[in-house]
């Protein structure tokens, strides 16, 4: 049971949320029987840059815009102004780099998509070293992408990932890497995101979304945040729900409210997936 705290727009509730970002969808779906998949028609084709996963791309730094206090968005450049990155819905990539004598990889989800030419956009919260008393070294990937200069590059390597969202609900899911794809279709998927753990999220929707002529798909997320300040992206999603309610939910949950600013009640939720 969670305290429920009316916004403006939609309810948030205090308390302590397990973030899930993507495991809930993989663990149903591996237990759903197979069905035949639906593929969107081919989009124009363009020059990928993310051409093999085992390889790495070197890819400049363009573009720094501080979103808040320890937020930034990163946009890369690729090859050329007719590259897109390449990188299927559903899929991550990873940042790699030496720092300190030691190599570094990490996983991220960009909020560009293939849709975008010529450059690839990273939202990436920064961990500052002295910060969190668990943590006192802070982040190391994200400390050294803060410190990076304009023209400054970064291996990126991808696609990467075992869930691939097809379009009309269907996706393609691996147990293991080296396994056959697995096809299942849903009529509605529930997301529980927090944090930067909200971009794998914000990808599926987006591309959901800017397809619904017939994509039909109706989605749930809800998003955990330490508070209202940290809700990252939270104007895009608000317009997505807004734009349209009968297909996109979100609710917002915080640790800490402001005081005074909403109003307490109570809420249960249960989440699933329905196919």
């Amino acid at each position: 049971m969670a305290r429920l705290i009316e916004s403006n727009f939609v309810p948030i509730a205090v308390g302590v949320v397990a973030v899930v970002a993507g495991a809930l969808i993989v663990h149903y779906f591996l237990n759903k029987k197979s069905t035949k998949p639906r593929r969107e028609p081919n989009r124009t084709a363009r020059l990928r840059t993310l051409v093999d996963p085992n390889d790495k791309y070197l890819l400049p730094l363009v573009e720094k815009e501080v979103l808040s206090t320890d937020t930034r968005r990163f946009r890369f450049g690729l090859p050329s102004k007719q590259h897109v990155l390449g990188l299927p819905v559903g899929q991550h990539i990873h940042l790699i780099a030496t720092i300190d004598n030691e190599l570094v990889i990490r996983p991220y989800t960009p909020i560009s998509s293939d849709e975008d030419v010529g450059y690839v956009d990273l939202v990436v919260k920064v961990y500052f070293k002295d910060t969190h008393p668990k943590f006192p070294g802070g982040g190391k990937m994200t400390q050294y992408l803060e410190q990076m200069e304009l023209g400054d590059k970064i291996s990126f390597r991808g696609p990467s990932g075992r869930l691939q969202y097809l379009g009309n609900g269907t996706f393609s899911i691996k147990k293991l890497r080296k396994d056959p794809p697995k096809h299942v279709t849903a009529k509605r998927v529930n997301m529980i995101a927090g944090g930067t753990g909200i971009t794998p999220m914000l990808q599926l929707v987006r591309e959901v979304l800017k397809r619904n002529d017939k994509d039909k798909t109706e989605m749930a997320l809800l998003f955990a945040n330490q508070s209202e300040k940290d809700i990252l992206l939270r104007g895009e999603l608000d317009e997505l729900a807004q734009k349209h309610p009968d297909q996109f939910k979100v609710w917002y949950t915080v640790d800490k409210a402001a005081e005074g600013k909403l109003q307490l009640g109570h809420t249960h939720a249960t989440y699933s997936i329905v196919s």
